[in-house]
C-alpha cells in the first residue's frame, strides 16, 4: 500500500479538499476512480445499471479504494460490500459538480442574498438523473467541514466537504439522501481541533433533544390561500382593525392526557375560536425550534425550523393556509437580539465567534445567559434577513413582532459601567443593530409583511418609515400605556383620583408612534398575578373593573392585543406546562368576560370610529380629562367621515346619577355597549338611550345627562 501524506490526511479526517483526491483524477495519462469507505470489505467500480467495470485496490489500509477508469467514460457507480457482509450499489458524491453557481457565490459573499435559505442548508436535487441532497453551510475559519448522519455511521471521513474560498461556503451534494435523513455537521477549527457536532443553522426541521440532529425535510404542501396574498400586496392598511390574540401553543390547550395539540389540531379548534371571538390576527409566541420549554421559544436554536413539538413544517403551513382562510392574519415572534449557547448551535461554529461578537461586552447577554449577534458582520445580517424573509415567503406568515429591541438598539443595555464598549461617536446607540433593523423593515414591507417592535423606551420614531429617518416598523407596542393603566386599574378605587394621571398621560404621546395596547404574556407570569388578580375589591368589585378596564382599552387609540386566557379572566398566573383553566367559563364572572371581549371585538371592528385613525390626533378628542374627583374620563373617537363614537368611563364603585356630558351634536345618543351589561355580568344601570339638551358643557353646545353604572365604560353614538 502507497504511501501518501494527502491519503494519510483523508483517512484521518484531516484532508480540507478531497474533491482534489477523490472521484474521477487523472493519472499519468489514464484516469482513475478513488473513493474512501472505511467500513467497506470489498469495493467494485460498475456501470450506473450494476455492470462490472473493475474491482478496486485498497490502496490504503485505512478504506481507500482505487481503480483504473476506461477511456471515455465520465459516469459510473459503486458496488460495496461492507464489512457486515451486505452489498450496496451507491453513487460517488465525488463525481458531481458544485451545485452552487458563480451568481449564489457572488451574493453570499456579498452577503446581499434574500434568498439564502434556498441555497445554504440541506435540499433535495437531481443532478443527472440522480437524486439526493445538497448540503451548504458558512464556516470561513474551519480547516475541515463534514456532512456526518445515519447515512454514513456518522463517520466524519466519509463526507467531507467542498470549500469555496472566497465566501467560506462548504458544500456537498450526497446522492440518495432523501426526506428524514439525520444529519449533522463535523467541524474541525482552524488548528485542526474537532469540535461537537453541530445542527444544521438553516435545517428546516430538527430532531427533539438530546439527538438534536437536524432532518432533511422537503415541502409538499399545496397552498389554497392565494388570494389572502394577493390582498395583502401593497403598503400597510394602517386605518383597518387589528386585534391580536396572543397564543403560547403548548399550553392554550392540551390533550386529555396533558399531550400537545398539533398543528393541524389548532388550524380545526384555535381557529375557529378565534374567529368566533372576533379577534383579526393570531400571534404566535415564537415557534422556531427551541430546546427549551421554559424559553416559551424566545431562546431559538433552529431559526428556520418549525418547532417538531407540534408537527412538521407541513403541518404548520396547513395551519397558515387555515388562519388565511377564515380571514385570520398571523403574526409570529421573532428572535433576532440573541441566541442560546447550546454546543451544538451558533455558538463559536467553526470554532471562531461567527456569529456573535468575542468580546462579551458586545456579545453576552447577562440577563439570560445567552449571546447577542454581530450585527456588524454582513453574512450575519444575510442570515438574519433570509430568515425573516423565509418565514414570510416560505409559510406565508403575515408579521413578525421583533422581540426584545430595546436589548439591540443599546449597547449599554442591562450593563453597569465597565460592561459595555461605546460607538466610534461615544455613544451607547448601537448603530450597527438600528441599520439591520432598518434594512429589515424594508425588505418585510416590500415582501407584503408588516412588522411590531418590542421596544420600551423612547427611542424615536420606530414605526415611522426608514426614509423619513425611522427604524421603519410598522407599528410599535405601547409599554407606557400597558404600565400606567394596570398600575392605575391596581389601586383601590377610592384612590384612583391622587393617580388620575396613569390614566390621561399616555394620550400625550399617543400619535408619536404606530401603537398597539399589549396585555402580553409577560404581565401574567412571575408573581405579578393575572390581569383578573390585579383588580381590586370583593368578587364582584374584581370582574366589574376588569370589564371597565377592557372597555377603556378598545376604546383608547391604538390596535389591540390581548394574551390567551385574558378574554376568560382566568384566575391564576399563566404557566406553560399547561391548558389554560377552561373550566372557569361554566362560572358567570368568567363567561361573562368572554361575552364582553366577544362583543367588545365586533363592535371595534364593526365601527370605523374605533379603528380608522388611530394614530393620528384627527381620530381622538377629549370631552373631559379632568374630572380626577369622580374618577370619570370622558372623549370622542372619530372616522374618516367625522362620525363619532362617546366613549365615558366610571373607575369608582359609585353609580353617577344624572353625570352631566358635554357632545357635540343635538339629538338621540344610543348605547352601543356597556360593559354593566347584565349579559356581561354587571348591573344593568342606566338607559337605553339619551336626549341632548341645550345646557352646553365642556366647551360644546349640547350635553346628555347620564346615569353613569359603577366601575363601567360606556360606548354611545348618535342616532
Amino acid at each position: 500500500m502507497r504511501k501518501n501524506s494527502e491519503y494519510e490526511a483523508l483517512v484521518d479526517g484531516r484532508h480540507n479538499n478531497p474533491f482534489r483526491i477523490l472521484g474521477l483524477q487523472g493519472s499519468g495519462s489514464g484516469r482513475v476512480v478513488r473513493t474512501l469507505l472505511p467500513a467497506a470489505k470489498a469495493v467494485d467500480l460498475v456501470e450506473r445499471d450494476g455492470a462490472k467495470v473493475a474491482a478496486m485496490r485498497r490502496i490504503h489500509e485505512g478504506g481507500l479504494y482505487e481503480a483504473e477508469m476506461p477511456p471515455r467514460k465520465r459516469s459510473y457507480a459503486l458496488r460495496v460490500t461492507w464489512e457486515s457482509g451486505e452489498t450496496q450499489l451507491i453513487e460517488d458524491p465525488y463525481r458531481f459538480p458544485s451545485t452552487l453557481g458563480e451568481l449564489d457565490l457572488y451574493l453570499l459573499g456579498e452577503g446581499s442574498d434574500a434568498y439564502i435559505y434556498q441555497k445554504l442548508g440541506a435540499h433535495l436535487r437531481t443532478i443527472s438523473g440522480v437524486t439526493g441532497t445538497r448540503f451548504a453551510v458558512w464556516a470561513p475559519n474551519a480547516s475541515r467541514v463534514s456532512v456526518v448522519g445515519d447515512f454514513n455511521g456518522w463517520d466524519g471521513r466519509r463526507h467531507v466537504m467542498r470549500l469555496h474560498p472566497g465566501n467560506g461556503i462548504w458544500e456537498i451534494f450526497l446522492p440518495d439522501v432523501g426526506n428524514g435523513a439525520l444529519y449533522k455537521y463535523e467541524i474541525t477549527d482552524a488548528n485542526g481541533k474537532l469540535l461537537p457536532l453541530k445542527a444544521d443553522p438553516y435545517g428546516t426541521l430538527h430532531e427533539p433533544p438530546p439527538g438534536n440532529s437536524s432532518i432533511v425535510f422537503e415541502s409538499h404542501y399545496d397552498w389554497q390561500d392565494k388570494t389572502w396574498m394577493a390582498d395583502r400586496r401593497g403598503p400597510p392598511r394602517l386605518d383597518l382593525p387589528t386585534s391580536i390574540y396572543e397564543v403560547h401553543l403548548g399550553s392554550w390547550r392540551r390533550k386529555e392526557d396533558g399531550s400537545y395539540l398539533g398543528y393541524r389540531d389548532f388550524a380545526n379548534e384555535l381557529v375557529p375560536y378565534v374567529v368566533d371571538m372576533g379577534f383579526t390576527h393570531i400571534e404566535l409566541l415564537p415557534v422556531t425550534e427551541h430546546p427549551f420549554d421554559g424559553s416559551w421559544g424566545y431562546q431559538p436554536i433552529g431559526m428556520f425550523a418549525p418547532t417538531q413539538r407540534f408537527g412538521t413544517p407541513d403541518d404548520f403551513r396547513y395551519f397558515v393556509d387555515a388562519c388565511h382562510e377564515h380571514g385570520i392574519g398571523v403574526i409570529m415572534d421573532w428572535v433576532p437580539a440573541h441566541f442560546p449557547n447550546d454546543e451544538y448551535g451558533l455558538r463559536r461554529f467553526d470554532g471562531t465567534a461567527l456569529y456573535e461578537h468575542a468580546d462579551p461586552r458586545k456579545g453576552e447577554h447577562a440577563d439570560w445567559g445567552t449571546l447577542v449577534f454581530n450585527y456588524g458582520r454582513r453574512e450575519v445580517i444575510n442570515y438574519l434577513v433570509g430568515n425573516a424573509l423565509y418565514w414570510i415567503d416560505e409559510f406565508h406568515i403575515d408579521a413578525l413582532r421583533v422581540d426584545a429591541v430595546a436589548s439591540m438598539l443599546y449597547l449599554d443595555y442591562s450593563r453597569e459601567e465597565g460592561e459595555w464598549v461605546p460607538n466610534e461617536h461615544g455613544g451607547n446607540e448601537n448603530l450597527e443593530a438600528v441599520e439591520f433593523l432598518k434594512r429589515l423593515n424594508i425588505e418585510l414591507h416590500a415582501h407584503g409583511a408588516t412588522s411590531y417592535a418590542e421596544e420600551s423606551t423612547a427611542w424615536p420614531s420606530v414605526s415611522r418609515p426608514v426614509d423619513a429617518g425611522g427604524l421603519g416598523f410598522t407599528y410599535k407596542w405601547n409599554m407606557g400605556w400597558m404600565n400606567d393603566s394596570l398600575l392605575y386599574m391596581s389601586e383601590d378605587p377610592v384612590h384612583r383620583k391622587f393617580h388620575h394621571d396613569k390614566m390621561t398621560f399616555g394620550l400625550v404621546y399617543a400619535f408619536s408612534e404606530n401603537f398597539v395596547l399589549p396585555l402580553s404574556h409577560d404581565e401574567v407570569v412571575h408573581g405579578k398575578r393575572s390581569i383578573l388578580g390585579r383588580m381590586p375589591g370583593d368578587r364582584w368589585q374584581q370582574f366589574a373593573n376588569l370589564r371597565a378596564y377592557y372597555g377603556t382599552m378598545f376604546a383608547h387609540p391604538g390596535k389591540k392585543l390581548l394574551f390567551m386566557g385574558n378574554e376568560i379572566a382566568q384566575n391564576r398566573e399563566w404557566n406553560h406546562d399547561q391548558s389554560l383553566d377552561w373550566h372557569e367559563l361554566s362560572e358567570p364572572g368568567h363567561e361573562g368576560i368572554q361575552r364582553l371581549l366577544r362583543d367588545l371585538n365586533k363592535l371595534y371592528v364593526a365601527t370605523p370610529a374605533l379603528h380608522e385613525i388611530d394614530f393620528s390626533e384627527a381620530g381622538f378628542e377629549w370631552i373631559d380629562y379632568s374630572d380626577s374627583d369622580s374618577s370619570v374620563l370622558s372623549w370622542l373617537r372619530r372616522d374618516k367621515a367625522g362620525k363619532c363614537v362617546v366613549c365615558i368611563t366610571n373607575l369608582t364603585p359609585m353609580v353617577r346619577e344624572s353625570y352631566r356630558l358635554g357632545v357635540p351634536e343635538e339629538g338621540t345618543y344610543r348605547i352601543l355597549l356597556s360593559t354593566d351589561e347584565e349579559q356581561y355580568g354587571g348591573s344593568g344601570i342606566g338607559a337605553v338611550s339619551y336626549e341632548t339638551n341645550k345646557d352646553g358643557r365642556h366647551g360644546r353646545p349640547y350635553s346628555i345627562d347620564l346615569t353613569l353604572p359603577s366601575l363601567a365604560t360606556v360606548f354611545l353614538e348618535k342616532t
